[in-house]
């Protein structure tokens, strides 16, 4: 369902430029990865409240467009919020297919080079967490622009049954590997199942934080005393 949003004196409180415009960062509300970043004017925003799906102001055209009107790719927003000068949005969405005209998942997908041996120090100062974060963007690019040959691309092809069978099988292998306590094999099936379970979640329209949320919430609720 698309939600509308009240407008509520917002087009008052944003600090428009010279040219009647605000850019307007547009992000995953799922992989939380920033997807595009396009300008509105006062008509395009209200529109975007009334209606729950992104519209923008084009510069070079001159004239209000509505984000995937031709190509279907849509982004229905999840949220709007500004920032503390009132002169930047970030409108976080649930995007249909790729958000870039090239066909990419993000327009920013392309990246300046480190410095040699900045890549590695880089990397080894990653939040350990890091290859999770990572993972859940590259399931939602390839959920985006869906690939030839990819094999995340041939499970969201197929739908739910055949991820949920996928989850199964790997449940039972990691089950498998325990019992003969062979922890090489234990760590591979247990990557593959949390691979697929990230697809899973990502095909029901869970974002990961979700659940990190709910194991923050269980860990900090009080334990009952006897």
């Amino acid at each position: 369902m698309t939600a509308k949003f009240k407008e509520n004196g917002l087009l008052e409180q944003i600090a428009w430029n010279a040219d009647g415009l605000v850019p307007a960062v547009v992000q995953d509300a799922l992989s939380k990865e920033v997807l595009m970043l396009a300008y509105m004017n006062k008509e395009s925003l209200r529109l975007s409240l009334e209606s729950g799906q992104t519209w923008f102001w084009s510069r070079s055209r001159n004239e209000l467009w509505n984000k995937g009107a031709t190509s279907g790719h849509t982004q229905r927003i999840e949220s709007l919020s500004y920032d503390c000068d009132g002169d930047t949005l970030l409108v976080k969405v649930w995007q249909q297919g790729p958000a870039c005209h090239t066909g990419a998942y993000s327009c920013f997908y392309r990246s300046a080079e480190p410095a040699e041996g900045e890549a590695q120090e880089a990397q080894a100062e990653a939040d350990r967490f890091g290859p999770l974060s990572r993972l859940e963007a590259t399931i939602a690019q390839r959920d985006a622009e869906r690939p030839e040959g990819a094999y995340t691309t041939y499970l969201f092809n197929k739908g739910v049954e055949k991820i949920l069978k996928k989850v199964g099988e790997e449940s039972a292998e990691v089950i498998i590997a325990a019992m003969k306590r062979d922890a090489k094999e234990l760590r591979g099936e247990a990557a593959d199942l949390i691979f697929h379970l990230m697809v899973l979640l990502r095909e029901q329209g869970i974002p990961f934080d979700d659940v990190l949320e709910e194991l923050e919430f269980r860990h900090r609720k009080p334990v009952k005393k006897d």
